[in-house]
């Protein structure tokens, strides 16, 4: 067993799993509320098995298999800058919808580098740096992807301008309106080694998870981010590592 699970174990993790990396019009301007799911589509992500295999574990893990306690509203962020965050959240967000009958959002708060618009190939002209700046809920700039039950919320136009309002009154408000108007709630947040935006975010939100990056991320880096989180009194989910390309004996990695 690698060293980076155990040393995330030590540090209290309840959730560690091996992940890839999984691999950019906007529909519709404004909408007023989240519909229920109707039949689903294909997805829009394209995942190779092994990857598929492993975020579906990622979504069970955190959002289903803990019942009535489950977190519905999730910050995912990476120790590091370039660890892959954007296209974990936009993958496990996509296998989650499948797996749920609820509804699923997508935010992209990572405001210094946005990318999940990327992942799904809209454009970002409107999104959380315009709600944040203006009136409307946050609701109404979300997308409709690839299945009925899944949408996003883009950084937006102008993204810098709103960054010192990720800390705002409103953007605590918007977590709670999504929190009552979504059943899921999964939010990428910049890198904790550019930022705190991920801590200030997860404080409204029921926990976070971290992407890790294999043969990258360091110990005592990781450490003072769990370390961080756990003084803010934030729940660590769990962690991904991703980007790993040594192999694991099939035997061993059915196991984990």
């Amino acid at each position: 067993m690698s060293r980076n699970f155990e040393l995330l174990q030590n540090l209290g993790k309840e959730v560690l799993l091996d992940a890839p990396a999984a691999v950019a019009a906007v529909e519709q301007k404004y909408r007023k509320t989240v519909p229920e799911p109707v039949d689903a589509k294909e997805p829009q992500l394209q995942l190779e098995p092994k990857e598929r295999e492993e975020l579906t574990k990622l979504a069970q893990r955190i959002f289903v298999h803990p019942g009535a306690e489950a977190p519905r509203v999730v910050v995912f962020t990476a120790s590091e800058s370039g660890n892959g965050c954007s296209s974990i959240c936009a993958c496990a967000a996509e296998l989650l919808a499948a797996q749920v009958t609820g509804s699923v959002c997508l935010l992209d708060a990572n405001l210094r580098h946005p990318g999940l618009h990327e992942q799904f190939a809209v454009e970002n002209q409107f999104g959380l740096a315009d709600a944040l700046q203006g009136s409307e809920p946050l609701l109404n700039y979300a997308h409709s992807m690839s299945r009925p039950n899944l949408w996003l919320i883009s950084s937006g136009s102008s993204p810098e301008a709103a960054l010192p309002l990720l800390g705002s009154d409103r953007m605590r408000q918007m977590i709670a309106e999504l929190r009552s108007g979504v059943d899921y709630v999964i939010i990428d947040a910049s890198a904790m080694n550019v930022s705190n935006d991920a801590t200030v975010l997860a404080s409204a939100a029921d926990g976070v998870v971290m992407v890790l990056k294999a043969n990258s991320s360091r110990r005592e880096t990781v450490r003072k981010a769990v370390q961080d989180m756990q003084a803010a009194n934030i729940r660590v989910l769990g962690a991904v590592l991703n980007q790993r390309t040594f192999p694991i004996p099939e035997a061993i990695y059915n196991k984990l």
